[in-house]
This record gives C-alpha cells, sequence and structure tokens, in this order.
C-alpha cells in the first residue's frame, strides 16, 4: 500500500479530530503498548482499541470524529493520509 501524506505529523497529547481526516496514520512511539478512543462530535465514545508500542495501524473515521490516547499521547504521532492500491 502507498500513503499519501496529507497534513503536518502532530501528536494526541489532546483528543483531535486530525486535521479532519477520514484517513489516520498513527504510530505508536511509546514503550508500551496504549489504548487509543475514537470519539464522535458530541464526545461520545465510538470504540476503543489497543495499539502495540513501535507499531504503525491505519485507521478510518469520520471526519469530525476525535481520536485520543488513554495517556502518553504525546508519544502517539498521527496524520491525515490516503492512499492508492
Amino acid at each position: 500500500m502507498v500513503f499519501k501524506v496529507l497534513a503536518a505529523e502532530a501528536d494526541l497529547s489532546s483528543a483531535s479530530n486530525v486535521t479532519l481526516a477520514t484517513l489516520v496514520r498513527l504510530y505508536n512511539g511509546h514503550s508500551a503498548a496504549l489504548v487509543i478512543t475514537r470519539k464522535d462530535s458530541g464526545g461520545s465514545t465510538i470504540g476503543s482499541m489497543t495499539v502495540l508500542n513501535g507499531t504503525v495501524v491505519v485507521m478510518e473515521k469520520d471526519p469530525t470524529d476525535t481520536l485520543t490516547a488513554a495517556s502518553n499521547g504525546s508519544s502517539v504521532k498521527v496524520t491525515k493520509i490516503a492512499f492508492t492500491r
């Protein structure tokens, strides 16, 4: 898969819609696994998942949904992307 970067990289030190992204590349640079939570624009939790340390995941979300890290959010790097097959 090839990624097209659409915005500057940021972190999850606070809740973020990641520049209104619908597709997000997320890297957990912390020394431990972290729980990432997706919430809708009203703040209701849609779901959460554990991201292992040192791994990259690609997450799909609605533009106004936010992502948060349960702890150590400054170690979680996120950027808005698109992809081609």
